[in-house]
């Protein structure tokens, strides 16, 4: 197997509006990332991946983006980005960027263009289509509830929307629409970054004829996975918007590949005909829905991935990011065995091979949290979420305690960094509540205990990276089906 920078790499996501603020209006911003570089440094930390900073109106934390090359103004400007990327590389650490092509804002000047008219040349560029008997065009829902078509009063037709109604689908179809998108990725590797993590990629491809999801229950709308996630003839459009960006750079690139099975992996990453360099894949995470944790079935989830790409391809690891709950919350136990639940956890994939990744806050134990109200929080999914179970019949008390457990404002507040005013991450009332637990879960304690989590991270991170065995060597799996251990070895 050939040996690669990104494969002796330990990464961490942050989530910029939660990070750190620098100009005290409650919001993180990048020249609070800047601030804390030496933090990540320290911690052993190469590879730092940023959630989208581009201009945005907001509607889903930035994932709606109405300009691809340029800065949102809560962030800060394209200089500080420039900045940023300048003193990321004089640390000898290396920054990804997330890559948001399967959809746009509504807010976005190719989609203004395109539901100006039907004659518009842009048109295409999104997927339209009539309605049907005074309907939507199809019984499909959003992957944040109710329909995935929104009606334009303008041109009289509806617009496919897999996530918001302000996240309009581009559509890959169009030629002209994925030259201009090659075109913006080359800009940014132009520009120095050192790769992607490529959001909700295995959604870019809809399957033919756009027709009803089979529908025995007589749903309203009915979850639509099959007709958009993975669907034959992805590879196409991956194939070619490898050649034409990523090919050429010597970088990272991560794919977000909800619905690959381990046994279609190297497709999208082996060492040959692979399009991306390792896979976030949500196996091991589906796990969570379950009444319990299950120890064997994440074992034969984790070693299924583990053999698929053993001779030919990429992991990418992870236990926690910014669109699921906090794993010790979700796995462990948050309150009187936090401490021993997060080094667990943690070292429990972390010496897999792949390359580990990171999330902030995770590696100081950050938990859930529970708002007391729903207006408390911002996630759209969530309210979203809220407001169907009210629909059902859900008493309110109930929904509450449902979003507790599922938010994904669970990892987006904002990171502890010492038990001042606001953890330490603003003077100023943040975007979303702090989590009341950072009087005795933050930073600045945990630097200066031996013992805590944040050292144990540290240790890890150290081992990890200064044996050839752990990155490259084969994994084995032993006593798979023990229900109380979980044991593996490493041989190179």
């Amino acid at each position: 197997m050939e040996k690669k920078w990104w494969k002796e790499a330990v990464a961490y996501q942050i989530y910029p509006r939660s990070f750190m603020d620098s100009n005290n209006d409650g919001i993180g911003d990048l020249q609070g990332i800047i601030s804390k570089l030496d933090y990540l440094k320290d911690l052993g930390i190469d590879v730092i991946w940023i959630c989208p900073v581009y201009k945005s109106p907001n509607d889903d934390n930035g994932y709606d983006i109405s300009d691809y090359q340029d800065i949102m103004s809560d962030f800060g400007t394209m200089e500080d980005f420039n900045e940023l990327l300048s003193e990321i590389h004089k640390r000898n650490m290396k920054i990804i960027i997330d890559l948001v092509i399967n959809h746009t804002s509504d807010e976005h000047p190719w989609f203004i263009e395109s539901r100006s008219s039907k004659q518009n040349p842009k048109r295409d560029w999104y997927i339209w289509r009539e309605g049907k008997d005074n309907k939507e065009p199809n019984n499909w829902e959003s992957i944040f509830k109710g329909s995935a078509w929104e009606y334009d009063e303008n041109t009289k037709e509806y617009y496919l929307h897999l996530f918001s109604k302000k996240q309009p689908d581009l559509n890959w179809e169009n030629e002209d629409m994925r030259n201009e998108i090659y075109k913006m990725i080359n800009w940014w590797l132009d520009k120095g970054i050192d790769g992607f993590r490529v959001d909700a990629i295995s959604h870019i491809n809809k399957e033919e004829g756009l027709v009803d999801m089979d529908n025995p229950d007589n749903l309203k709308y009915v979850p639509s996975f099959d007709k958009h996630m993975n669907v034959e003839g992805i590879h196409d459009y991956l194939r070619e918007l490898k050649e034409n960006t990523f090919s050429k750079y010597d970088i990272m690139t991560v794919g977000e590949a909800n619905g690959v099975k381990a046994e279609q992996a190297t497709d999208w990453v082996g060492e040959n005909d692979g399009k991306f360099n390792m896979l976030f894949q949500f196996e091991h995470i589906d796990l969570w829905n379950s009444s319990e944790f299950n120890l064997p079935n994440l074992k034969k989830v984790w070693n299924k991935w583990q053999v698929n790409l053993e001779n030919d391809g990429w992991n990418a690891l992870f236990i926690e990011n910014h669109d699921i709950t906090r794993v010790v919350s979700s796995w462990g136990d948050d309150t009187r065995f936090l401490k021993e639940s997060a080094k667990a956890l943690g070292l429990l994939y972390f010496m897999h091979k792949g390359t580990p990744f990171i999330y902030q806050g995770q590696e100081i134990g950050m938990t859930n949290v529970k708002f007391n109200d729903i207006n408390e929080y911002d996630d759209i999914r969530s309210i979203n979420e809220y407001n169907q179970l009210i629909n059902q019949g859900m008493s309110p008390k109930d929904a509450l305690e449902h979003i507790w457990n599922t938010s994904r404002d669970n990892t987006r507040t904002p990171m502890q960094w010492d038990d001042s005013l606001n953890a330490g991450f603003s003077k100023s009332n943040p975007w979303i509540h702090v989590n009341p637990n950072y009087k005795y879960i933050n930073v600045k304690e945990q630097l200066e205990d031996d013992d805590s989590i944040l050292n144990f991270y540290k240790k890890m991170i150290k081992i990890k990276k200064s044996s050839e065995c752990l990155i490259y060597g084969k994994y084995n799996l032993i006593l798979e089906d023990d229900t109380n251990i979980f044991a593996y070895e490493r041989i190179l």
